[in-house]
């Protein structure tokens, strides 16, 4: 499944990040030595727990909610956070990766999806942040997670209108910045959707490792 996959994804040159949270490190293992090198977590304390335990040429990405306490935990080695939903975040963020002397890559999320139960900011609510004050931090562009449901329609709805902030922040704030790029949006249930509609990086964990017993 694996290949298949990431054959579906290069033509697009979209990013496959297999979400291993929950997963074992022998499972993680396995797909890393099939040739994935992209993880997800959304738990710091099991994220920084495989860490340790796994090669060190994994990139981990943090993909859940984060909250401004645990940011020091992850900020010595993650190579990109998600889900960046306030500027107090943020703050931390900068402030953490001043301490252990890295600019860390960040995606600011956004809450597209109609349920009320999504995390993310509003469509104008980076609007005024002043980046540039933000040192050691690298904003590499979008997140986003779409309503759990069957009607596609929705789904790609929601998905373009990610793609539209993405592209009025590039216009207007990030036009001088080429590390601006990406667009995390997609599934396991709604992927090719999200790919069609401009998906950089797609974030797929039941696909690939089968459901949780």
């Amino acid at each position: 499944m694996l290949q298949q996959i990431k054959s579906e994804l290069e033509p697009h040159g979209t990013s496959l990040v297999a979400v291993s949270k929950t997963r074992t490190s022998d499972e993680i293992l396995g797909m890393y030595h099939k040739g994935q090198r992209i993880f997800g977590e959304n738990r710091v304390q099991e994220l920084v727990q495989k860490y340790e335990e796994l090669p060190k040429d994994i990139e981990w990405h943090m993909i859940g909610h984060l909250q401004r306490n645990k940011v020091k935990y992850i900020a010595p080695f993650v190579t990109l956070i998600h889900a960046v939903d306030s500027i107090r975040l943020l703050e931390e963020i900068n402030k953490q990766g001043a301490a252990h002397e890295r600019i860390i890559p960040c995606l600011l999320q956004y809450k597209i999806a109609e349920e009320e139960s999504k995390f993310g900011m509003g469509d104008s609510s980076f609007d005024n942040c002043p980046f540039d004050e933000f040192e050691n931090v690298k904003i590499a562009g979008v997140m986003g997670m779409a309503t759990f449901t069957s009607d596609s329609e929705q789904v790609r709805r929601e998905f373009k209108k990610l793609k539209n902030i993405f592209n009025r922040l590039k216009e207007n704030i990030f036009q001088d910045k080429s590390e601006f790029s990406e667009i995390s949006m997609g599934m396991s249930g709604d992927y090719r959707i999200a790919i069609e509609e401009g998906s950089t990086m797609v974030r797929i964990g039941s696909l690939l490792f089968g459901n949780r017993i």
